[in-house]
């Protein structure tokens, strides 16, 4: 039970309190004290332990009880007895964009709907459609959000996947003869979602041995012989990992059919086939025999060809250019220079100036851009006109204190419906860079959405659009946009476009990043951190571009302080 599982709990009791019409103060300590645990930079455990936990704002005795039993036994009694007064189906449909707490509301008291399957069915027979303030084109939104969310059941967001798959991995290694374990599949390619875990196991133990052991391992409530070389296994989460046991001669082979995609290992084969080698269960078979395979790397150049990268075996292009050893070299955590998109106290954000350079300066980059929303965007309690003199007073004062790394002074600032930006002009000629995002109105059709991005990105002072498409993964689909002709705007006006590190959006899609740096558009990469705890977000960052083919010179936040400066200031010239 980590900060992010309390987290969760705290929004989860919010949600079944509104749905229950509790008062609006009730339902807000809640809230609150969920976006206080998230944005917490540290262990909650040895945070209770020296008290600092209790002096956080925003948290209260009632709050601190729930953290409490939640820390020591995985349980929440307030959330058990919540999830028995309202029906589970209610949950649900607040996963679907655009059916707030009042419509769910509102459409339980009116049609007596509680689960997803009858709420289709009154979206498709017109029942929907005749509720006030509803109409058919809010009851065909309703029916793509059931069905994008029954889409996406089962599956993980990446950051989670990587908890449970280090968790299983590290109990792996305690049993005996074991002499490492390597995580596979999709969570090794960085994909965005993984939907079960992959692991190697190597060992000299067959799979049936290690059977036994494995259903003895914490977590685990089920582990199945899956076939005579693999262990299938579902944990208390509901998560379930294929396990693939393998001795050392056999290690590479079976990392790499552990991980690449069917589309990838087709091509592989088809290689294998090309140079008169055989793909087998166990390996490469040559005319005498298997061949090497302890490594990835000598099973690549028995098929003589370069190593790839797991975040490209998707099965498309990577064959061929492994082949003919054109493959980049992906850009890595260490080639990043600035730390962009941050939030601080001045809007949603946990931290101060002096916190976040410290914390930035500690991890190696040399420069950080706090961007505090601006007031359009209500849910994040915007830097208003006359905090921004204040602001930018606490960020030079952060920086006189140390050489170590510089803050700079940016916003991320709203593309309100009109296409034009938040503030004025003159407000916003005093950052020294701009993120432009959308967080509104994100119903807009394809085209007035993107006639909207367009318009913003006409203005000057614009220097980085900000989570280009608006998803959330596994709640919200992207809005409708002609990327095409926003990557040909952004190159012509020479604005960066961002890659949204939180792992809930991981929005710029790693589809299309090759498609966007081919007409010439620069890509940052942003935390949009709201605390020194999510720092790391930027990991996940370099994953999505590494999975895009990105270079370091693809992306605008490698280059040294001066660059970035200059870049920002040669649209405003």
């Amino acid at each position: 039970m980590d900060r992010n599982d309390v987290a969760a709990t705290l929004k989860e009791i919010a949600a079944l309190l509104q749905l229950k019409g509790e008062s609006r103060f009730r339902v807000r300590v809640y809230q609150t004290a969920a976006r206080v645990i998230a944005a917490h930079p540290g262990d909650l455990r040895i945070a209770r332990a020296r008290g600092t936990l209790a002096e956080l704002s925003g948290l209260g005795p009632t709050t601190l009880e729930i953290i409490d039993e939640l820390l020591d036994t995985g349980r929440c009694t307030v959330a058990e007895d919540l999830r028995d007064q309202v029906p589970p189906g209610l949950a649900e449909m607040l996963q679907i964009p655009g059916l707030g707490v009042t419509r769910v509301r509102q459409i339980h008291e009116s049609l007596h709907v509680d689960e997803l399957a009858d709420l289709g069915e009154a979206a498709r027979d017109g029942r929907l459609a005749r509720l006030p303030r509803f109409g058919p084109r809010t009851a065909e939104r309703i029916l793509r959000g059931i069905a994008f969310l029954q889409q996406q059941a089962g599956a993980l967001l990446v950051h989670h996947a990587r908890r449970e798959a280090e968790t299983l991995a590290a109990a792996l290694r305690t049993l005996p003869d074991i002499e490492r374990v390597e995580i596979a599949g999709s969570l090794r390619r960085r994909c965005e979602l993984v939907r079960d875990l992959d692991l190697v196991i190597v060992t000299a133990r067959p799979a049936s041995g290690l059977l036994g052991d494995v259903r003895r391992l914490p977590g685990v409530t089920e582990a199945t012989a899956h076939g005579p070389d693999a262990i299938h296994v579902r944990m208390d989460g509901g998560t379930s990992a294929d396990l693939y046991p393998t001795p050392q001669t056999r290690a590479g082979f079976t990392l790499l059919r552990a991980t690449g995609t069917t589309a990838h290992l087709a091509l592989l084969a088809a290689r294998a086939a090309e140079r008169g080698v055989s793909w087998n269960e166990d390996g490469l078979r040559g005319p005498r025999g298997l061949l090497p395979a302890e490594s990835e790397e000598a099973v690549f150049g028995a098929l003589a060809m370069a190593w790839i990268p797991p975040e490209l075996r998707e099965g498309g292009e990577e064959i061929e250019a492994a082949i003919a050893d054109t493959l980049p070299h992906l850009v890595e955590r260490g080639d990043l220079q600035g730390f962009l998109h941050c939030h601080s106290h001045y809007s949603d954000g946990t931290s101060g100036m002096a916190e976040w350079i410290a914390a930035a300066g500690a991890a190696g980059y040399r420069y950080v851009g706090i961007t505090d929303h601006s007031p359009a965007t209500a849910f994040g309690g915007g830097l208003a006109a006359g905090d921004i003199e204040r602001q930018h007073r606490d960020i030079d004062a952060a920086n006189a204190a140390t050489d170590q790394c510089r803050l700079l002074k940016g916003v991320e600032a709203d593309i309100l419906a009109s296409g034009t930006l938040d503030y004025s002009p003159t407000l916003r000629r005093r950052f020294d860079f701009i993120i432009a995002s959308v967080h509104s109105r994100h119903g807009m059709d394809d085209e007035a959405m993107t006639d909207r991005v367009l318009r913003a990105m006409d203005d000057p002072t614009m220097t980085i659009l900000g989570h280009p498409t608006g998803r959330l993964l596994l709640s919200r689909d992207p809005f409708p946009l002609d990327l095409d002709r926003v990557f040909a705007r952004a190159a012509e006006r020479r604005i960066a476009i961002e890659i949204n590190a939180d792992p809930q959006r991981l929005d710029l899609d790693w589809r299309v990043l090759r498609r966007a740096v081919a007409a010439g558009v620069p890509i940052s990469i942003g935390a949009d951190a709201h605390g020194p705890a999510q720092m790391s977000n930027m990991d996940h960052g370099i994953g999505i571009a590494r999975k895009g083919w990105l270079r370091a010179d693809d992306i605008l936040n490698t280059r040294p302080l001066e660059a970035f400066l200059a870049f920002a200031r040669a649209r405003r010239a």
